[in-house]
């Protein structure tokens, strides 16, 4: 079977311009004769932009800054989970490695393992905003492309527009993950787990390079089988990774990087709340049904990826760079979810709840490119940074969908002990999105201390879907320019102030009653700040102000109520201060606090002045980690406190979602190279609303997850 077969993305010559007779070209460029370019950092040191950090602490990122500098010299705020954190929070999914993240809310939608979603400064980004080694990774309808955290070396989260770097995106920012590579050094770490609801894991983590160090491989492999706290749920993964880096000289390196993924995962769910959505005369639910699914129900995908990160460089001041990555997911998925306390005609029900069975089947295919060109020059005593990128994308999803809401579930008796036949297919078409961009971002550093970045892109969006059923199709294309330009200031003394402007696009699809093409929603970021590091620590401290505004957002038409109009407007504004490191040589943290004002200033809906869904006005999470010294070392002791404020559930307001706080921990002994883990979040089993709807109630956040773990590196 060819490669084009598998992956079905080479019909189409979307990459031909990029991938040949050009000097973009890489591809013949490594068989050429090697120059000399200086050490090429590869992993696991502190300077690298993509290693893991050494602690909780990073010195330099690539997601602000394509071509790599000092995190306080990106003008925007930039959170990272270093791979110590990883390792000592052992998060099963992205959304919960992110939860003590300042400005970040993990898992807002509760209990769902289908995708990671998270808010950043209070938008709601879903699947929306995640890449994967600077390449989009974003969801397409139900295929998400999910990553799991045991092939995961470092996330950085990039916070406001970011549109000039990485195209359309919401003006909340992004997530990029970045991939485990292979190292020079020869490496093994085999783990086992056993968890809550019975759920069972085995890793392999293993490396090495040839005699002369050009080339390093790295395998990694995960199988799980388990489920979470829904009754007769699933939490089932089969997972291998490879990378392989190929460095004949300093000047040159290529890292191919591939994964094959399956899972059997378990979908979110509503329930309506007796005093809100019923008569609270009816009574509760019992658990036995609200923390239960129909056995009808799964979520049953296959992924695969491969791709290459490569660079070259021609002198000491022109350097190549080149990502690249193809990937495809199919996705079966059958759900039978509460739809409100509504009967099958859609009038008001007083004692049943209506029940929709959805089924899915579908397959998702992405593929993206970006192609960068750095060149570095000198004026006087100041150093000045060109990049000057192409980034071309294609994602397609092809597949059907069937509904039927004809199921009535009693108040008084409720259960799932009845049949549920497939629905009749209502849709059967093909999505596809094309993006192109070209991108420049200057970086100068003066001798002053003080930095200047400035970027400027221009792209274009196809739109297209082929209605299978009706025989049609249609076409939108969008167009945006985005900028951005924002400065920092080393005074020398650890203090480092800083401020920009941002700007994003993200497209809409439709027309108005009069058929116009709906434009871009727009979003731009004003932001000041200071990072303080303390000379001769490891201890880091940042504060920002920022002020978010996205404009040309839909909102109801008032003449044609079944059209929308783009009048709409929201603004958040907000205060956020972390601090990460280590205090001393056995203590280290990671504290962060947001303060959010985040309102609908736009609306046709009478909404305006209203707090946006979601977001919580507070926000304050500390994790804190001591390693013991002399008798009990190798034992180390980590706990946490996550906070997150009363939200509202609904754009008019009228759902409020409770306050919660929730308590971690995690206890390690190593010795020997072997490692015992003992995890627990969630420690006191809070029962909690993540969020709530004005329809269809309230769904639950993850209860306490207890997890030990044996490991041993070899």
């Amino acid at each position: 079977m060819s490669f084009c077969t598998v992956f079905q993305l080479c019909r189409r010559p979307l990459f031909a311009v990029a991938l040949t007779g050009s000097a973009l070209a890489t591809l013949p460029l490594f068989a050429q004769d090697a120059v000399d370019l200086g050490t090429i950092v590869l992993e696991g040191t502190g300077a690298s932009p993509i290693s893991g950090g050494t602690g909780y602490s990073v010195q330099t990122t690539a997601t602000g800054i394509k071509s790599g500098v000092p995190v306080t010299e990106v003008p925007q705020a930039t959170g990272v989970v270093t791979s110590q954190e990883l390792e000592d929070r052992d998060p099963v999914q992205i959304e919960d490695a992110l939860a003590y993240v300042p400005g970040v809310v993990a898992s807002p939608w509760g209990v769902d393992d289908r995708y990671d979603q998270f808010l950043i400064r209070g938008f709601d980004l879903g699947t929306s905003g995640i890449y994967r080694d600077g390449l989009l990774n974003k969801a397409m309808n139900f295929t998400g492309f999910k990553i799991d955290p045991y092939m995961v070396q470092r996330i950085d989260v990039l916070k406001g527009p970011s549109s000039v770097l990485y195209g359309s995106n919401d003006a909340a920012g992004m997530i990029n993950i970045i991939t485990k590579r292979p190292e020079f050094e020869p490496f093994t770490e085999a783990r086992v787990s056993y968890g809550s609801h019975n759920t069972v894991e085995f890793g392999l983590d293993t490396g090495g390079s040839n005699a002369d160090k050009t080339l390093a491989w790295r395998f990694t492999g995960l199988t799980r089988n388990g489920a979470n706290a829904i009754k007769g749920s699933q939490d089932d993964r089969d997972l291998l990774a490879f990378g392989l880096t190929y460095a004949p000289t300093d000047r040159t390196s290529i890292t191919f990087l591939a994964h094959w993924q399956q899972d059997n995962l378990t979908a979110n769910s509503f329930m309506p709340v007796a005093g809100e959505d019923y008569d609270a005369a009816l009574g509760a639910l019992p658990d036995s049904f609200t923390n239960a699914q129909h056995p009808w129900n799964k979520f049953a995908t296959k992924q695969a990826s491969i791709g290459w990160q490569a660079e070259h460089a021609f002198s000491d001041n022109l350097k190549l760079r080149q990502n690249f990555r193809l990937a495809r997911q199919s996705t079966s998925y059958d759900h039978l979810y509460f739809n409100g306390m509504i009967l099958p005609d859609y009038t008001p029900s007083a004692d049943s709840m209506n029940f929709a069975a959805f089924a899915v089947e579908e397959v998702g295919r992405t593929a993206a490119l970006d192609t960068q060109l750095e060149y570095k020059s000198t004026f006087g005593e100041a150093e000045n940074t060109v990049n000057f990128g192409i980034d071309l994308s294609r994602r397609e999803v092809s597949g059907t969908m069937g509904w039927d809401n004809s199921y009535q579930v009693p108040i008084s008796d409720p259960s799932y002990d009845f049949p549920v036949t497939m629905p009749g297919i209502y849709q059967d078409q093909t999505t596809t999105i094309e993006e192109k961009g070209i991108y420049v971002q200057d970086h100068l550093r003066l001798s002053n201390g003080v930095t200047v970045t400035a970027g400027l892109r221009r792209s274009w969006v196809e739109n297209s879907v082929v209605d299978h059923l009706a025989g049609t199709s249609s076409t939108q294309n969008d167009s945006a320019t985005t900028g951005m330009i924002g400065a920092t200031w080393d005074l020398g003394n650890g203090f480092v102030p800083y401020a920009s402007y941002a700007e994003s696009f993200t497209t809409n699809i439709g027309t108005t009653f009069d058929g116009a093409q709906y434009d871009p929603t727009k979003g731009s970021q004003y932001e000041i700040g200071v990072r303080y590091a303390p000379i001769g620590t490891q201890l880091q401290f940042a504060a920002a102000l920022f002020d978010i505004t996205k404009s040309n957002v839909l909102t109801s038409d008032p003449d044609h109520p079944n059209f929308s109009i783009q009048t709409g407007e929201v603004r958040h504004r907000g205060l956020e201060l972390e601090a990460r490191g280590k205090l001393t040589e056995q203590f280290s943290l990671v504290a962060g606090y947001t303060h959010l004002d985040a309102k609908i200033t736009k609306s046709n809906d009478g909404d305006a002045g209203n707090r946006t869904p979601l977001v919580p006005r507070n926000q304050a999470s500390i994790w804190a980690d001591y390693a013991f010294a002399g008798r009990a070392e190798g034992l180390s002791l980590g706990g946490g406190l996550r906070y997150v404020d009363q939200s509202w559930g609904d754009t008019a307001n009228t759902r409020s979602v409770d306050s919660y706080l929730l308590a971690d921990v995690a206890l390690r002994y190593e010795k020997d190279g072997y490692s015992t883990a003992f995890g627990v979040t969630n420690l006191f089993d809070k029962d909690y609303a993540a969020t709530c709807d004005a329809s269809v109630g309230c769904i639950r956040g993850e209860g306490r997850e207890i997890t030990l773990t044996l490991a041993k590196k070899f």
